[in-house]
């Protein structure tokens, strides 16, 4: 999450020295629980006292309202097109998602 926060920012100067000013919230899509509830939790825990900076990195940002997080369920993770494999029912539903079609399939 923390790669994904430093590409948002670096996105959104991008974006300002382009003269696109963004005011909003950037959001960013996470299929853990777990990290969401650690990134938007300010309590400090017993069980999260030897966690790593980058979580420490994340929850700052989303305490600063800089960034907003999101689940997204594991089955409809787009970016999992790229990553894993697949079995055809779930690529073709990330292909239609993703706005892919065969030119060359029978209609």
């Amino acid at each position: 999450m923390a790669a994904a926060i430093c590409e948002l920012k670096w996105l959104k100067a991008l974006l300002l020295s382009l003269g696109v000013a963004h005011a909003l919230p950037m959001k960013l899509y996470c299929d853990t629980q777990t990290a969401l509830h650690i990134a938007a939790n300010p309590v400090f825990h017993e069980r999260t006292k030897h966690i790593e900076i980058d979580y420490h990195f994340v929850r700052d940002e989303v305490m600063s309202g800089n960034i907003t997080t999101q689940y997204v369920s594991s089955h409809t993770q787009l970016a999992d097109i790229f990553t894993k494999f697949l079995g055809k029912k779930q690529f073709d539903y990330f292909l239609r998602k993703l706005g892919i079609h065969d030119l060359h399939a029978p209609t």
